[in-house]
């Protein structure tokens, strides 16, 4: 059973308590002052828990209000208090920060690894690369909506250009054919985003595999896509997962907020994602630390369940 550290439980409880939080995790000498299970990707080891930023930026998957919460509680102080308390906690990773927030970080002695989104021209990985960042997945949403045209082999340009400015590459999915499709061409790649749960269906895709009556999507007119997420999903990605030697980063893995509305759905998650991912593997999560202490919980959830190394 692991114990709670009592010392940080009700870290930024209330915004209010941000100044003294701040001063907290900012204290000359903080860093990883405590262990995650890593792997490794590359040349680098990575915790096998990596800090997804979709909170941060406002993008929570459920309602246009919880974003502005969200938008409005991720000040770049609170961005910063926020990542250097996960980096005491042992996380080492951070994916899809951008420049001006990643800087902030680094000033306050923020030494995350940071994993980045990428997508168009392959002139455009330059830009991306001076974020520092250590690696570049082409971008999820982009990947899925190439793949679905039948034009996949457009984005190997774009890789190889990751490739050739000495970062790690990786192709984002939330299709588990999109990893299939990856695999038997044998593209030069260090590793996949593997969205557990598959955003990214249209309605009209609704409406083709589901007969009248039986499902009904709500989203607005000017929406393509329609965040419904369906319990059939994990079982597909995980044996893709499963199937490929490369390094997959778990992600959407509480199904965008939809399994986090009790402590043991939550647990629940974390604890079937393990046991359906390779050793090699790690899983990236979205927090919004406002009311309860979500990135120590996650911590925990990674150690009691994630203990395998590689």
């Amino acid at each position: 059973m692991i114990q709670k550290r009592s010392s940080r439980r009700g870290f930024l409880h209330k915004a209010a308590m941000l100044p003294a939080a701040m001063a907290a995790v900012s204290r000359p000498g903080s860093g990883f002052q405590q262990e995650l299970p890593q792997v490794r990707i590359g040349k680098h080891s990575i915790s096998r828990l990596i800090m997804g930023t979709n909170p941060i930026y406002g993008l929570s998957h459920m309602s246009q209000l919880i974003d502005y919460e969200m938008k409005a509680f991720y000040t770049l102080e609170q961005i910063v208090a926020t990542l250097l308390h996960a980096q005491e906690l042992g996380i080492n990773c951070v994916q899809n920060l951008q420049a001006r927030e990643y800087q902030g970080f680094r000033e306050k002695g923020g030494k995350m690894l940071l994993l980045s989104n990428g997508e168009g021209a392959p002139s455009s990985v330059a830009k991306t690369a001076q974020t520092g960042c250590i690696g570049i997945h082409h971008f999820g949403v982009r990947t899925d909506q190439i793949f679905k045209q039948g034009k996949l082999d457009s984005i190997q340009p774009y890789l190889k250009a990751v490739r050739d400015a000495g970062l790690l590459v990786g192709v984002g999915t939330h299709m588990p054919e999109v990893v299939d499709a990856v695999e038997s061409k044998g593209w030069d790649i260090d590793y996949y985003m593997t969205s557990i749960y598959q955003f990214g269906r249209t309605r009209k895709e609704y409406e083709k595999n589901y007969p009248p009556g039986q499902i009904t999507v709500e989203a607005a007119e000017t929406e393509e896509f329609a965040d419904v997420y369906l319990r059939s999903d994990p079982p597909r990605m995980f044996k893709f997962i499963q199937q490929t030697k490369k390094p997959c980063l778990a992600f959407k893995i509480l199904a965008a907020g939809r399994r986090a509305q009790k402590p043991k759905q939550v647990e629940q998650a974390f604890k079937e994602t393990f046991a359906n991912i390779k050793p090699s593997d790690a899983v990236i999560v979205g927090m919004y630390p406002r009311y309860t202490d979500q990135v120590e919980d996650n911590a925990d959830y990674v150690r009691q369940f994630g203990t395998k190394s590689v």
